[in-house]
């Protein structure tokens, strides 16, 4: 099997020793593959973080987006919605958008010579997530409005601090301005004419527009800023390598995905998950020797380190740290590990983002002398441990 480089976003040390521990802060840490998939697949943990704090606080008669609930409710709604990211739907509904986006916005690398690489591929998921979602009916300015709206950080804000209540002012105009220019739109359009869409589903379910509002910024959070993240490093990761590169070129659609599925396994999009247990949990990891287990009580949070799990040797083999794309994992193991999640809260849209991602790569790297005139610059929204890259420059050389 053929070993390539590293991870490019420094996640600090990984760690090591047990897989299963409670932190000094007293919330557990699980790094090892088999018990963070246990723990996602738990029916005895709900969501924790993301913000969930403040959506708990929202009147009761109001309906959770699907990101925050748990148990058959939510999986009711999993499976209502689960024909909208079948493989065939993605290939026949959404492919076409990709390529016709993805066209677009290379034209503008071709007409000018340079591109800066997190708009380009914010451009692009902006448009797959709302062809998927119904938010096709937008005002100019989408992408800004979006950037405004997504925090820094997610927080528990409040009326308790300075910092708090900009907060929160901020916060609700940029609801607001969501709502008027992309939301409302959509949702006036569709009580005219349903269309196959998650909007229409949701208006077919009797959701109020704040209901909606709230599903579609959900969506918008889990299918366009993470694809956009994911497009950056994959692109960072081919053009620092030449040898990858030269494969990705030369392998068909399979194969590319499957580059692609070995570079998220490396490079999670979001390293950490929360949860907290409902009953006590049982994990094996728990001590020195191989049978051991360790018990979290009820009402404890659990942090799940994608980042760490998806370098278990002991389910993705040698060499952890490198890349392998095919590399042979253990029974029951995704190419991706677990950078998609798992269980109940497994994203629905992988296959959209690793299509989409190879959509325009793909494409990127057929124009003649492309090369990334400048890295990105590395961030991190630190609640989620997710990785933000900006200043990407692509552009091609030889143009007079």
């Amino acid at each position: 099997m053929d070993h390539y480089g590293e991870r490019r976003v420094d996640r600090g040390p990984d760690g090591g020793g047990c897989p299963v521990r409670r932190g000094p802060d007293g919330i557990w840490q699980v790094s090892g593959y088999e018990e963070a998939r246990a723990v996602l697949r738990a029916t005895a943990t709900v969501q924790a973080g993301l913000g969930v704090e403040t959506v708990e606080k929202l009147p009761s008669r109001f309906r959770r987006p699907v990101l925050y609930r748990d148990g058959p409710e939510h999986r009711e709604d999993r499976r209502q919605t689960a024909r909208f990211f079948t493989p065939r739907r993605v290939d026949e509904h959404y492919r076409e958008v990709m390529v016709r986006v993805a066209e677009a916005q290379l034209d503008t690398v071709r007409e000018t010579g340079r591109g800066r690489l997190a708009c380009l591929s914010f451009h692009l998921a902006i448009e797959v997530a709302g062809a998927v979602i119904g938010l096709t009916e937008s005002r100019p300015g989408i992408r800004g409005r979006l950037e405004r709206f997504f925090p820094e950080k997610f927080g528990t804000p409040g009326l308790t601090s300075l910092h708090g209540i900009r907060w929160l002012v901020r916060q609700n105009a940029n609801w607001l301005r969501v709502y008027r220019g992309d939301v409302r739109p959509a949702v006036r359009a569709r009580r005219r004419r349903r269309r196959d869409d998650l909007i229409s589903h949701l208006l077919d379910e009797g959701c109020s527009s704040g209901e909606i509002l709230g599903e579609c910024l959900t969506f918008a959070a889990a299918g366009m800023v993470t694809t956009r993240e994911f497009v950056n490093v994959a692109a960072w990761h081919l053009f620092g390598d030449a040898a990858l590169l030269a494969r990705y070129r030369a392998a068909d659609e399979p194969g590319r995905i499957a580059i692609l599925q070995e570079i998220l396994r490396l490079e999670p999009v979001i390293g950490r998950l929360r949860r907290r247990t409902t009953a006590p949990l049982r994990l094996p990891g728990g001590g020195q020797e191989p049978d051991a287990e360790v018990t979290v009580p009820a009402g404890e949070l659990v942090d799940v380190l994608l980042h760490r799990a998806n370098l278990d040797a002991r389910t993705v083999g040698e060499r952890p740290e490198r890349l392998c794309p095919g590399r042979p994992m253990a029974a029951g193991a995704g190419a991706p590990g677990l950078s998609f999640g798992d269980g109940a809260h497994k994203c629905p849209g992988a296959t959209i983002a690793l299509l989409e991602t190879d959509v325009f790569l793909s494409r990127l790297f057929t124009l003649p002398g492309i090369r990334m005139a400048a890295p990105p610059r590395v961030g991190f929204k630190d609640g989620i441990d997710s990785y933000e890259l900006r200043g990407c420059t692509v552009e091609l050389t030889g143009r007079t």
